[in-house]
């Protein structure tokens, strides 16, 4: 029989009430991205939308949520598919991105509602 570690409902509970702020803050960043036309800003706005992925995916796992860690991972790694990719293909990818970044953002909805 596994033991969790103590104080990890706390840990949980703390990754869940950020993940608020966070799923907020990376729609945002998704907006300003899509929206600008501006590479720098566009740029700018993927690297913290990405920035943000990567502590969620890294957290995730090791606290039970799998399946939220790898949608977040996905996400992320599209991203940086988005950053070396020629600029050719950054129209498609950045649909892409948003519907994979749409779908995150209803999974963490989901997840936080089931866990309140």
């Amino acid at each position: 029989m596994s033991q969790e570690l103590p104080g990890l409902d706390r840990i949980r509970a703390r990754f869940l009430h950020l993940q608020t702020a966070r799923q907020a803050d990376i729609a945002q960043y998704a907006l300003l991205a899509w929206e600008s036309d501006d590479a720098d800003t566009k740029r700018l706005n993927l690297q913290a939308a990405q920035n943000t992925l990567h502590q969620i995916a890294g957290t995730a796992g090791s606290l039970g949520f799998r399946e939220f860690g790898q949608t977040a991972r996905k996400c992320e790694e599209l991203i940086i598919k988005f950053f070396e990719s020629a600029p050719s293909r950054h129209s498609v990818l950045m649909q892409e991105i948003l519907t994979n970044l749409d779908a995150f953002v209803t999974e963490s909805q989901n997840l936080i509602s089931r866990s309140s």
